[in-house]
């Protein structure tokens, strides 16, 4: 995942302009596609828009989020449940 591409997304979806939060952005996407990619099994690949956009969402709440406890929306809850079927629907374990 190219986290560049995801951080000037979140930036124009934020509306921020300056380079100014640059490095606490790029952590929380950083630990974001790792969290995806360790603990949710999800092998993101950048060129799926799908995917691209489902971390800019996530990293955009997060962001937004920063202070409260709030639980993650149902819409992300739901996008994110459907990436985690969807990446093991072909496979079989048994």
């Amino acid at each position: 995942m190219d986290t560049a591409t995801v951080l000037e997304l979140v930036k124009a979806r934020l509306g921020l302009t300056s380079a100014v939060r640059d490095t606490y952005l790029a952590a929380i996407i950083d630990g974001i596609v790792r969290e995806l990619e360790d603990e949710k099994g999800l092998a993101l690949d950048g060129a799926n828009p799908y995917h691209l956009m489902f971390v800019v969402d996530f990293a955009t709440w997060r962001y937004q989020n920063r202070d409260t406890m709030e639980a993650m929306p149902r819409h992300l809850q739901f996008r994110l449940h459907n990436l985690m079927i969807h990446a093991g629907g072909g496979a079989s374990d048994v």
